[in-house]
């Protein structure tokens, strides 16, 4: 990975920008800081600012493993696309959105009987509907919080799809399209030539392996050498310097 602020990657912001892209961006790790629970996310000013300001002139979508809902109150700013539970929740379809629910109800029982023994090790179980997350990140031991979620999910059937993440194991219909599938299917459906999409996390790494050459891909942190993102930035900090180069290029374009 290259990173994103230095000339290489102007450059490759430069030549995104010569197109129409689809600009995507996961939600947590990405555009707002990881923090201890969830439900204290948001996005900073100085980065929702200028995605309000993008969002006027090209395509931007948040594709993120929060449900859909969860994730709109937390932008300060509305984009095009809210693509939710890791790129299955896409609001297209709900008879198909119904059935990935109910795949998880047999997990759902499980994960109930077992409750007194996640709350006991300090796992924090987030239904979302179409996915399911077991946060371990505030447990005492995460050693043995980690190894009682994968005693629970062993047993998870053929029909359940099995993903970890940042101090998280999710779980997902096995026929749920992940992120690379929501964003090709957007780029068509908004009718971009082109994406740049940013994450952080291991269900980001879809989209950076499936991405054309004329894509931009970007993680943020450098936490991963086998990450098959193209550049990287070290921190959500540093975003709001990398959307303002796109403001910029779009403004030079626009007075040239």
């Amino acid at each position: 990975m290259q990173y994103l602020l230095a000339p290489a990657g102007r450059a490759a912001l430069v030549a995104l920008m010569h197109g129409r892209p689809l600009l995507a961006f996961d939600f947590d790790g990405t555009l707002a800081p990881i923090v201890a629970t969830p439900g204290e996310a948001r996005i900073g000013e100085a980065v929702a600012s200028r995605l309000r300001r993008l969002a006027v002139r090209l395509p931007v979508a948040i594709v993120t493993g929060r449900a859909a809902a969860d994730v709109r109150g937390r932008l300060g700013f509305e984009p095009q696309f809210v693509i939710g539970n890791h790129g299955a929740e896409d609001g297209l379809d709900r008879d198909a959105a119904e059935s990935r629910a109910r795949a998880l109800d047999a997990l759902r029982s499980r994960l109930a009987r077992e409750a007194a023994v996640i709350r006991g090790a300090g796992v924090t179980v987030e239904d979302k509907g179409q996915s399911i997350a077991l946060h371990y990140r505030l447990a005492p031991d995460r050693a043995t919080a980690l190894a009682l979620i994968r005693r629970l999910l062993a047993g998870a059937t053929p029909a359940l799809k099995v993903f970890g993440g940042k101090m998280v194991e999710n779980v997902v219909a096995a026929d749920a399209a992940d992120k690379a599938q929501a964003v090709i299917a957007l780029v068509a459906r908004c009718g971009a030539d082109r994406a740049f999409f940013a994450g952080d996390d291991v269900n980001d790494e879809p989209v950076f392996a499936a991405a054309p050459s004329d894509w931009l891909t970007l993680r943020v942190g450098r936490d991963d050498p086998r990450s098959r993102a193209r550049f990287f930035l070290d921190s959500p900090a540093e975003m709001a310097l990398a959307l303002q180069a796109m403001i910029d290029e779009l403004d030079t374009r626009h007075t040239g």
